[in-house]
């Protein structure tokens, strides 16, 4: 979540902005062989970890999109030594790697703010998007780099047409004053330009696709105020010799639905995923022009679409189908023989997996587990076996926290769910009696979903003595359009009540303490973090990444791609403005009195630096323990891993600071104002 627009500055925060930009933290961790023995009992929260904030963000790299090429695979994959910008690779016989384009190119896509999909490759050339001016560029061996499309322009998910010698691509043209105006755009290969228009009139555009002959071509659109996980529309055309479209028809649905990822099989069958049944299952467009309905399965295959060029699926042949599917926090990788409808499982220790792509008669995709493995994988049999991985550092398996799937009854006897993560490290065992402070996590989105695919920051928290629950509250992805819909109207109100509800289930199952609870999210989770601690008294301490806190701010400043989504989870505005202020924490902090840690993005478009700083400079004027850090040319999400490293380190820090114990290690200072209002914690409710 969101928003774009310029932002007013405070000298006042100079200091911390220059002392988060200028600051380096020292070591955090002493050696493991000085630790106790097992046998001493050391408090929850001060225990010393080998997951150091370095470990979670400073040496590992990330992979993303994945696509296939003649006889070659490309990948894109980020350098924490190039602050986290991304270049591309390729996979060659025999499972060689190259990189065809450094990471200092800065490889990435803003269409929709989100991006996605932000290259394709043909034959030995590269098109790919800048991150740093969004210009399309063809990217030949031995050759500097050309742009192909104007400035102000940004283009993503394209597709090779190779007939026309063109590349298809959506747009998103930012040149004229207003809202930007997206369509679909034929892109000559060899020839900079504006292109040739080959869609436009809806708000938005997406998935292009495009059959093996060049002759059919696909897309989906959508309008405000749908988002794309709403009501989308399928189109599909006529391609000629000559680079024309034309005969654009709309097939006629057995619903409404959220229809995503249209995809030709290898004769020319029009796939597509849809929730037309409350669930994402796969359907396709039968000789007669009929849906027919592929799976029927209590499961999502695939996802929202914040971003362009997810696939969920992809084809082996044209008999055989291998997909994902989400279902409560598990993730399996499927099969299914589109004549007979038979499906199986394939590997089933995979807590995620993405981007799934045929190449060379396999599918291949981005596989991640509940241990730190991780990389490329490609479908055998009924297994699979891995490609690709980048650099692991390996942490002992003793060390790392298992999850366990949670569901309770929240409000109004509904049901929520999460992953409860318990305090692991074989080097300590807390005090007899005591109970562990809980961290909980709130995902952004608020479409997102907690898994269980590894994750270091997770286990930075639970090898330091920490609870931690990952919850998946109403709204989530993976149970349903209608668990996903009912947040729609409840922003706010229904996300923080299972926040709440959560962290109290666990204090009555005494899997955490109830003078020690800690609430952190990003984004649309930041934002619920905020109203938890504004509305609710429960939490004692709170961290928000880049949350809102004034909703009417963000309604009128926010980018295009989510300027009506708030129609959705609040209300149209202004027809509801007292909604919208009724929601806002900014305008309710009588009630926040508990400490909070803020950090902030200066270049944020998504949700501008002001959400944070409105609500830091009114806690610090009423006595509230409250420290903002900023980071200056950071966005919407920290690239930087520096940035990264500072923030969770920090974030111990303050935790350590309010609940009154001492992390391990040396960490930064926190610049907390108000501190002096801080107060033992009590041993009794």
């Amino acid at each position: 979540m969101n928003s774009i627009g310029s932002v007013a500055r405070w000298a006042g925060l100079a200091a911390v902005v220059f002392l988060s930009a200028c600051s380096k933290a020292p070591d955090t961790n002493t050696s493991l062989n000085d630790t106790p023995s097992q046998e001493s009992q050391t408090p929850y929260g001060s225990w010393q970890s080998p997951i150091t904030a370095q470990e979670v963000y400073g040496a590992h790299s990330g992979i993303s999109e994945l696509q296939s090429s003649g006889d070659m695979l490309y990948f894109t994959e980020s350098d924490p030594a190039a602050q986290g910008q991304s270049g591309i690779k390729r996979i060659g016989a025999q499972d060689q790697v190259t990189q065809v384009l450094a990471a200092q190119f800065g490889v990435g896509s803003r269409v929709h703010e989100y991006g996605g999909a932000p290259f394709l490759a043909i034959g030995q050339s590269i098109f790919a998007t800048k991150m740093a001016d969004q210009r399309f560029y063809r990217i030949a061996p031995n050759q500097e780099p050309v742009a192909l499309t104007p400035e102000g322009t940004r283009h993503a998910g394209c597709v090779f047409f190779s007939k026309g010698s063109r590349i298809i691509c959506v747009r998103e043209d930012h040149r004229q004053p207003g809202e930007a105006v997206n369509s679909l755009v034929a892109i000559n290969l060899n020839q900079p330009g504006e292109g040739d228009i080959y869609a436009t009139g809806h708000d938005f555009y997406g998935a292009p696709a495009i059959n093996r002959d060049n002759t059919q071509l696909a897309w989906v659109t959508w309008d405000h105020p749908n988002m794309p996980w709403d009501n989308t529309q399928l189109w599909v055309g006529k391609l000629d010799k000559k680079g024309a479209l034309t005969d654009i028809q709309q097939p006629k649905m057995p619903g409404k639905g959220a229809i995503m990822q249209p995809l030709y099989s290898p004769t020319g069958q029009l796939y597509f995923i849809a929730d037309f049944d409350n669930w994402w299952n796969l359907y396709r467009i039968n000789a007669e022009g009929r849906v027919e309905q592929v799976t029927k399965l209590e499961g999502e295959i695939g996802g929202p679409a914040w971003g362009l060029g997810s696939h969920a699926y992809a084809f082996e042949n044209e008999h055989s189908i291998v997909f994902n599917l989400h279902h409560e926090g598990q993730l399996d990788l499927m099969r299914i023989d589109v004549d007979s409808g038979v499906t199986e499982e394939l590997a089933t220790d995979f807590a995620s997996v993405k981007q799934l792509i045929s190449y060379q008669d396999n599918v291949y995709f981005i596989g991640a587990k509940a241990t730190p493995a991780r990389g490329i994988y490609r479908v055998t049999g009924r297994g699979t076996e891995l490609v690709y991985s980048p650099e692991i550092n390996g942490v002992e398996p003793e060390y790392i926290a298992k999850p366990r799937s949670v569901s309770f009854v929240t409000a109004n006897k509904h049901t929520a769910y999460g992953l409860y993560y318990a305090p692991t490290n074989p080097d300590y065992q807390a005090p007899a009696g005591s109970v562990p402070p809980l961290v909980m996590m709130l995902h952004g989105g608020p479409t997102y979903e907690a898994n269980r695919a590894y994750r270091g920051d997770i286990q930075f928290w639970t090898s330091r003595g920490f609870a931690v629950f990952d919850l998946n509250y109403r709204g989530s992805t993976g149970y349903g359009r209608k668990f996903r819909r009912s947040l729609y109207g409840q922003w706010g109100v229904a996300d923080v009540d299972d926040a709440v509800y959560a962290a109290k289930y666990l204090v009555n199952e005494k899997l955490a303490d109830p003078d020690k609870l800690a609430i952190r999210g990003g984004s649309a989770g930041g934002f619920s973090v905020l109203a938890a601690l504004a509305f609710h008294d429960v939490f004692k301490a709170g961290t928000s990444y880049y949350g809102v806190s004034d909703i009417e701010v963000l309604a009128k400043e926010t980018h295009k791609f989510e300027s009506r989504y708030l129609d959705q989870l609040i209300g149209p505005y202004p027809q509801k403005r007292q909604l919208y202020h009724d929601r806002s924490p900014l305008y309710h902090l009588d009630g926040l009195d508990e400490p909070l840690l803020l950090f902030q993005g200066l270049e944020d478009k998504v949700v501008p630096p002001n959400q944070s700083e409105m609500i830091y400079q009114a806690l610090r004027d009423k006595g509230v323990p409250t420290a903002y850090i900023a980071f200056p040319g950071e966005g919407h999400g920290f690239r930087q891993p520096e940035n990264n490293i500072r923030a969770l380190e920090t974030e111990l820090a303050f935790y350590g600071r309010v609940f009154g114990f001492k992390p391990a290690g040396q960490l930064p200072l926190v610049p907390l104002e108000n501190a002096g209002a801080l107060v033992e914690p009590s041993t009794t409710k």
